[in-house]
């Protein structure tokens, strides 16, 4: 059953890339360079960093669909730009890439009290969500490997994507409870696949967006998603300290965009009553 749930993953990440590369084909290949809005206007592209998930952007039928695709669709449209989507599912290489001018935008939220703050610039938040824990259901009332609460997190591994902001998040636990919490930091996998190991048993704990994790839950009804990680706290987009002109073109869009009906159809779609518009 792994083996196949591995090919499944495999064979959707290549329907993507095709699919991205054939919608895109006609475009310039991205440059790592330094551009900032009027350089984006200049050249009619904006080149934006999504990650493949249920909720941030996916295939739907022969089309791209997703609660951030469709946001930054829509920010494009209204500015007269085309979107060079550039999927990557490395939390830590979107920031690193964002930095050194590989693109311009990434279009996934980040906690808005994330200590990325210091080397990039945050977008006004766009939703309220959480990180939540990942674990088997408990097989019988005495389950050792169940965890029921943040104390019993003490001396446990906790898997998450490679440089995600919950890694703060859980040393500060740590802390909290006066014990240890071991991470395992996966660049391989996304948070989606992550969940995916939990369920089948691969491993046991994994620390991922609960709008996410509800997603995932409809079709793996063995994993349990009740624990919270994180406070509900402000997440946004992300630009480099180089584009300042793009984040506040993106944040008065945002202020004009968000209290209309169109976003509101947009956040129903994916989030529903998953997560929380501002």
């Amino acid at each position: 059953m792994r083996t196949g749930l591995y090919a499944i993953i495999a064979i959707i990440a290549i329907v993507i890339v095709i699919l991205l590369a054939t919608r895109k084909s006609s475009e310039p290949q991205s440059v790592a360079t330094l551009y900032d809005y009027a350089d984006i206007v200049e050249k009619g592209v904006l080149r934006a960093a999504l990650e493949y998930n249920s909720i941030s952007m996916f295939v739907k039928g022969d089309t791209l669909a997703g609660f951030d695709y469709e946001l930054i669709e829509a920010f494009a449209r209204d500015h007269g730009l085309q979107v060079a989507i550039m999927p990557e599912m490395s939390f830590y290489k979107r920031m690193k890439d964002l930095s050194a001018g590989a693109f311009d935008i990434v279009a996934n939220e980040i906690p808005a009290v994330s200590s990325f703050k210091d080397s990039l610039l945050l977008t006004t938040p766009i939703v309220l969500k959480k990180e939540v824990l990942v674990q088997r259901k408990a097989t019988s009332p005495t389950d050792s490997l169940f965890v029921k609460s943040h104390l019993s997190l003490a001396k446990r591994t906790l898997h998450v994507v490679k440089g995600s902001p919950s890694i703060l998040r859980i040393r500060n636990l740590g802390d909290e409870i006066a014990d240890t919490i071991y991470i395992n930091e996966v660049e391989k996998y996304g948070p989606e696949q992550l969940i995916a190991m939990v369920a089948h048993g691969d491993i046991d704990y994994a620390v991922c967006d609960e709008g996410i994790a509800r997603a995932a839950a409809d079709s793996m009804p063995q994993i349990d998603i009740s624990t919270d990680i994180s406070f509900t706290q402000f997440y946004s987009w992300a630009v480099g300290k180089h584009s300042p002109v793009l984040r506040d073109s993106l944040n008065a869009w945002l202020e004009r965009f968000k209290p209309t009906q169109a976003y509101k159809d947009i956040y129903q779609r994916y989030y529903g009553t998953k997560g929380t518009s501002n």
